[in-house]
């Protein structure tokens, strides 16, 4: 933190890994102090602040943290376990349980998903403003047919949110060097004989690229992300993680 001031939610949200509608449930509920005075809605800290937890320090300055992990099939990127279905949170070392996912990547997905405490970072990577493009290899029940492929790269396919539009190309003729990490996660015979894409997204509404082949009649047997932004996966294992730099 430098010399200016930020929100409190914001300031809460970074150091103790809420959201800030959660940071803003503890300030109302008398859980945080700045100063020893109890803290207000819209209060603001700067570096000199002495911000407390139910009577306990929150460290003012901190260190950020950027990692970079290859999310396997089968996990969510919540904090708690959905049912059955596990966290990505269960294959991380403690010390990085307070990141926050930048994005998500829903259960039956698996890629490069990037985690951070860094709020400025992730609000940058994800934003609709900032259109950082991700890539993602897409496996499909059948063959796009041109017209629809055309159809999504050019006009959109509307959805209940709004219109979707995305570029599409045939896997063959893409050259990422990172695009041979998928070969890191196992796939069936059935899925390698699969019609495959590289997908150019800018966007990061749910579930947005199964819900826009499943308009025209497709399903995603396999959605894998292999970049966001800058950063690629690289020859990343599943299931393991590397720290990068902002």
């Amino acid at each position: 933190m430098d010399n200016q001031f930020v929100r409190l939610n914001k300031f809460l949200a970074e150091r103790l890994g809420v959201s800030r509608r959660e940071a803003d449930e503890l300030i109302k509920a008398n859980q945080i102090s700045i100063n020893g005075k109890t803290a207000q809605i819209g209060d603001k800290v700067d570096k000199t602040s002495k911000v407390c937890y139910n009577n306990n320090d929150i460290p003012v300055q901190t260190e950020y943290l950027y990692l970079a992990f290859n999310k396997p099939i089968g996990y969510v990127c919540s904090r708690r376990a959905q049912g059955d279905t596990p966290t990505i949170y269960s294959l991380l070392p403690d010390k990085y349980h307070k990141l926050k996912t930048v994005g998500r990547l829903d259960k039956d997905s698996s890629g490069l998903i990037l985690l951070t405490n860094d709020g400025d970072f992730a609000f940058q990577m994800t934003h609709p403003t900032f259109r950082k493009q991700k890539i993602y290899e897409v496996n499909l029940d059948k063959s796009l047919e041109p017209l629809h492929q055309q159809m999504i790269s050019d006009y959109g396919v509307t959805l209940t949110d709004g219109p979707s539009r995305f570029k599409i190309i045939n896997n063959q003729s893409f050259n990422l060097s990172s695009s041979k990490s998928h070969h890191n996660n196992s796939c069936s015979p059935h899925q390698a004989k699969q019609p495959q894409y590289i997908v150019f997204l800018t966007e990061g509404r749910n579930r947005q690229i199964r819900r826009t082949f499943a308009a025209l009649g497709y399903k995603v047997t396999k959605l894998h992300r292999i970049s966001f932004g800058k950063y690629e996966l690289g020859n990343l294992a599943t299931g393991k993680y590397i720290e990068v730099q902002k």
